[in-house]
């Protein structure tokens, strides 16, 4: 594969947003990045994802799907819908500043 070849579009559709929270950003320290991702993304689709958006090396991904809580809000039942997230491992030297976006 060719570095000068354009990003593909589908990479978009991997990987939806950078997730900044406490637990994410102390695992920034150990040279992983949190994503949210399509629920039907698989682990190498991340992974090419991930490196062909920030141009990195990955060393590997971890995924989970944290469910849905059912809310309520005065006499309504609602329910907060399913997210998948990714965390990627980066290869010693690499990082991502996620707060500058794409």
């Amino acid at each position: 594969m060719s570095s000068t070849r354009p990003t593909d579009v589908r990479h978009y559709d991997v990987i939806i947003a950078p997730v900044i929270t406490e637990k994410a950003t102390i695992l920034s320290e150990q040279n992983k990045v949190v994503f949210r991702v399509a629920k039907n993304a698989t682990k190498p689709a991340i992974k090419a994802a991930v490196e062909k958006l920030f141009n990195v090396k990955v060393t590997s991904v971890n995924t989970l799907v944290t469910k849905g809580k059912v809310k309520r809000f005065r006499n309504t039942v609602g329910r907060r819908s399913d997210v998948k997230k990714a965390i990627v491992t980066l290869a010693d030297g690499e990082s991502i500043d996620v707060t500058t976006g794409l």
